[in-house]
């Protein structure tokens, strides 16, 4: 598979994910504490565990999240950047050609004073 279509795939899944926003507070959590396990995500945020491990599946097949082996057969989920890099570099082309857009309409209005 082309590299171009490797990149779709993974910007698909994390917009995707990203479009919730209980998995968006996950992310957020574990941005902010650490490697963190469904029950420990449960008592910080309002939803139970059942429905964290859910969304960290989710997380987890889009490559945002990480599952590791943890103390007592717990599995800690640990943020994953290599996905959001990808999504950044989408979001930067797709910035660089709506700017060149916008600095021709303002190069056009400036160079006919806003008059037709």
């Amino acid at each position: 598979m082309p590299q171009s279509d490797q990149a779709e795939l993974v910007a698909q899944a994390v917009f995707a994910a990203l479009a919730d926003p209980t998995r968006r507070g996950i992310l957020a959590e574990l941005a902010a504490r650490g490697p963190a396990t469904a029950t420990d995500l449960a008592a910080r945020l309002p939803i139970s565990r059942q429905a964290i491990a859910k969304h960290l599946d989710l997380l987890s097949d889009a490559g945002l999240v990480r599952a590791e082996p943890g103390e007592r057969r717990r599995i800690r989920y640990r943020l994953q950047t290599g996905p959001v890099a990808v999504v950044q570099s989408f979001l930067a082309a797709l910035a660089r050609d709506w700017d060149g857009c916008l600095d021709a309409l303002r190069d056009h209005l400036e160079h006919n004073g806003g008059n037709e």
